[in-house]
């Protein structure tokens, strides 16, 4: 097996898992917390910026590096040469040709940026200004 293939340990995909849970909860909780107290709503929402900005930054990257395996090992045309049956075929290829081209890179980057931008801005706003 090719040195760049492997999935992470567990704990890893577990803790960016936590990541993005943490930062959805906190994000939601902001809109009930602006009522109670204001240094806890604005906790929350740092909490849950830093959160996204781990989360998406882990699913760039595993989207990355799954499109860059489909490519260097061409798996596309693998599958077709394959015994299995028709359907199966076309399962993979459906797969394959899906993660090619799907434009959740662009999502993640987009989420990924606007978050470290917010989050420059936020902390220039809460403690420098």
């Amino acid at each position: 097996m090719a040195q760049n293939v492997h999935t992470s340990p567990a704990w890893i995909r577990n803790l960016f898992f936590w990541f993005g849970i943490i930062a959805t909860i906190c994000y939601r909780a902001i809109v009930v917390l602006n009522h109670y107290s204001k240094s806890i709503s604005l906790l929350a929402w740092y909490v849950g910026t830093i959160g996204f900005i781990l989360y998406f930054w882990h699913r760039y990257i595993v989207s990355e590096k799954r499109v860059k395996l489909i490519v260097e090992h061409d798996l596309i045309a693998s599958v077709a040469k394959t015994n299995l049956s028709q359907d199966q075929i076309d399962a993979n290829e459906y797969i394959l040709t899906t993660l090619l081209s799907t434009k959740e890179k662009w999502n993640y980057i987009v989420i990924f940026v606007t978050s470290i931008l917010a989050l420059i801005i936020g902390l220039y706003l809460d403690f420098f200004s």
